[in-house]
C-alpha cells in the first residue's frame, strides 16, 4: 500500500535566522506584493507566453527605423559566422572584399575565414606560451596567471589583432579553404585546445619551478605549437602555400592567377592600406582623457605583430568620421556590445527600442561610463558599416551589415538608430589620414596600459 501527502510549499518551511538571510516571512511579502500587482500579473501573462522582446519592444520607435539610406554602399549577400565568435575577421574581411570584387569584376566574394581562423589560433597558441613564460614565477592564483589561463582560446579579437595576422599569412579565397563542421561551430575545437593550453602551462611552469634551462623551455612551448597545429589542421584543414585561382566574372570573362600564394593574393586583391587605419574608441571613464592612447597588457595574438592600439576620442568624432568614410564609398569596421536593445529578427537598434523598466517596473537606467565600471557593457561584436542616412549633414540612421546570416534584418543587414551609436558603440577603424591633425599627433604617444582584464580589452 502507497500513501501520499500534499507536498509543503517552500515558503512555509522554517528557514534559519540568519542574519542577511531571506526569512519565510520576507519571502511571503514578495509572493503577496507580486499577486496584488495587477501589472505585473499582466507582464507575467504576456511574458511567459510571448518572450521578453516581443512585450518590451517600443511600437513606435521599430517603426519610425525606416531602413533606407540616403547612402548606402552594400548590393551584395552577407556572410555566415554561424556559431562561432569569428565576428571581427569577418568585419575584416568583408570591408577587404569591398575591393576586391572590384578588381575580380564580380558581385559576389568571400575571402575564407577559415582560413584567417586558423592563424589566428596558432599564433595565439605561440602568444600564450609566451605568456605563460612570462608569468611562470608568479603564483598560480595570481590575477593575471588565473585571467589569462580563464580567457584562453576563445574567438573574439580586435582589428590591430586581424591586421596583424593578414599581413603576416595573407588571405586566400573561400574555395581555396573552405568552412569546415568546427569553423562555424568552435565549441570542440576550442575546448581541446584550450585542453592542450591548460597541460602546456602546468608543464611549463613544473619546468621553470624545477629550474630547467631556457632551451628546455622553449623547446617544449615549440612542441605545444606544434601539436596545436596538428589539432588546428584535424579540425579546419590544411591552409594551402599557394593555389591556383581562376574565376569568371559577372561579364563572363575567364581568368586565371596560378601559383599564388596568400601573401600575393593580399597584395594583389586588398587594395586599402590596412597598416594605414587606426582604432577609436569611446572610453567614457574620465581618468582617460580624449585625445590620449589607451593600450591592453598581454592583449595580442602575434608575437611581434602590431600591439593593440585604441586612440580615445568623442563619440562625435567617431560619427562624424565614419560618415565620411561612407560617404566617400568606404564601408567601416566597428565594435559595440550588441545584444543591448536589440530586436534581432527585425534587424534593429535604438536606446529606447526595448521597455524593459515599464515591462518590469524597476529601475535599470545606468549611465555609459557606469555601464562600463560596473560589467554592464563592453565590446561583444565586430560588423560593418555600409550606409548612413545623412540629414543636414548629421547622421541618423546607421546601415549595418552583420554576419549573421540573411535570416534577420533586410537579407541580414540590420538598422541602427544613431541613438544607439552614442550608448552602445565603442570603437571605430578610419585611416589615420582622416583624423584631425590633433590626434595624429597623438598616435606617437606613449599609450596608457591598462590591465589584461579591464573592459576596454573586451574582444569583440
Amino acid at each position: 500500500m502507497t500513501t501520499t501527502s500534499a507536498a509543503i510549499p517552500v515558503s512555509s518551511l522554517p528557514l534559519p535566522e540568519v542574519p542577511g538571510a531571506l526569512t519565510g516571512a520576507t519571502l511571503r511579502g514578495f509572493a503577496d506584493s507580486f499577486a496584488s500587482d495587477a501589472t505585473a500579473v499582466r507582464m507575467q501573462n504576456a511574458v511567459t507566453r510571448s518572450g521578453l522582446d516581443e512585450v518590451a519592444a517600443n511600437h513606435a520607435r521599430q517603426v519610425s527605423l525606416s531602413t533606407t539610406m540616403s547612402n548606402r554602399l552594400d548590393d551584395w549577400t552577407v556572410a555566415n559566422q554561424k556559431k562561432s565568435g569569428r565576428c571581427w575577421l569577418f568585419a575584416a574581411l568583408n570591408l577587404f572584399r569591398c575591393g576586391a570584387r572590384e578588381v575580380l569584376g564580380v558581385k559576389e566574394f568571400e575571402f575564407s575565414q577559415s582560413h584567417a581562423m586558423f592563424w589566428d589560433k596558432l599564433e595565439r597558441v605561440n602568444y600564450f606560451m609566451a605568456d605563460v613564460i612570462a608569468t611562470a614565477e608568479r603564483p598560480v592564483d595570481d590575477r593575471l596567471v588565473t585571467f589569462l589561463l580563464a580567457e584562453v582560446m576563445g574567438d573574439g579579437g580586435q582589428w590591430n589583432m586581424a591586421a596583424s595576422v593578414f599581413a603576416k599569412h595573407g588571405v586566400v579565397p573561400k574555395e581555396a579553404m573552405p568552412e569546415t563542421e568546427s569553423s562555424g561551430n568552435t565549441t570542440v575545437l576550442n575546448r581541446s585546445l584550450r585542453s592542450l593550453l591548460h597541460h602546456a602551462a602546468c608543464t611549463v611552469r613544473t619546468l621553470v619551478a624545477d629550474g630547467a634551462d631556457t632551451a628546455a623551455v622553449e623547446a617544449a612551448c615549440q612542441q605545444v605549437v606544434a601539436d596545436a597545429y596538428r589539432i588546428l589542421a584535424i579540425h579546419l584543414g590544411t591552409p594551402p602555400d599557394s593555389f591556383d585561382w581562376q574565376w569568371r566574372d559577372d561579364a563572363g570573362s575567364f581568368h586565371r592567377d596560378g601559383g599564388t600564394t596568400p601573401q600575393e593574393f593580399f597584395a594583389k586583391y586588398v587594395t586599402i592600406p590596412v597598416a594605414e587605419y587606426v582604432c577609436l574608441v569611446d572610453d567614457p571613464r574620465p581618468e582617460h582623457p580624449k585625445g590620449g592612447t589607451l593600450t591592453i597588457e598581454r592583449l595580442g595574438n602575434v608575437v611581434g605583430g602590431d600591439p593593440v592600439l585604441y586612440l580615445n576620442t568623442e563619440i562625435a568624432l567617431m560619427k562624424r568620421l565614419a560618415m565620411e568614410a561612407i560617404v566617400a564609398g568606404e564601408p567601416v569596421w566597428f565594435g559595440c556590445d550588441v545584444s543591448q536593445q536589440m530586436l534581432r529578427k527585425e534587424g534593429l537598434w535604438s536606446a529606447d527600442l526595448l521597455d524593459l523598466e515599464g515591462v518590469y517596473g524597476v529601475d535599470l537606467t545606468m549611465t555609459k561610463e557606469d555601464r562600463v565600471r560596473f560589467g554592464e557593457s563592453m565590446m561583444t561584436h565586430a560588423m560593418l558599416l555600409t550606409g548612413v542616412d545623412v540629414v543636414g549633414g548629421v547622421p541618423r540612421r546607421w546601415r549595418v551589415e552583420n554576419s549573421w546570416g540573411d535570416a534577420g534584418g533586410d537579407k541580414g543587414f540590420f538598422t541602427m538608430d544613431d541613438s544607439w551609436f552614442d550608448e552602445y558603440v565603442f570603437e571605430v577603424v578610419v585611416r589615420t589620414s582622416a583624423l584631425p591633425a590633433e590626434y595624429r599627433t597623438a598616435l606617437g604617444a606613449e599609450p596608457v596600459a591598462l590591465p589584461a582584464w579591464d573592459p576596454m580589452g573586451a574582444l569583440a
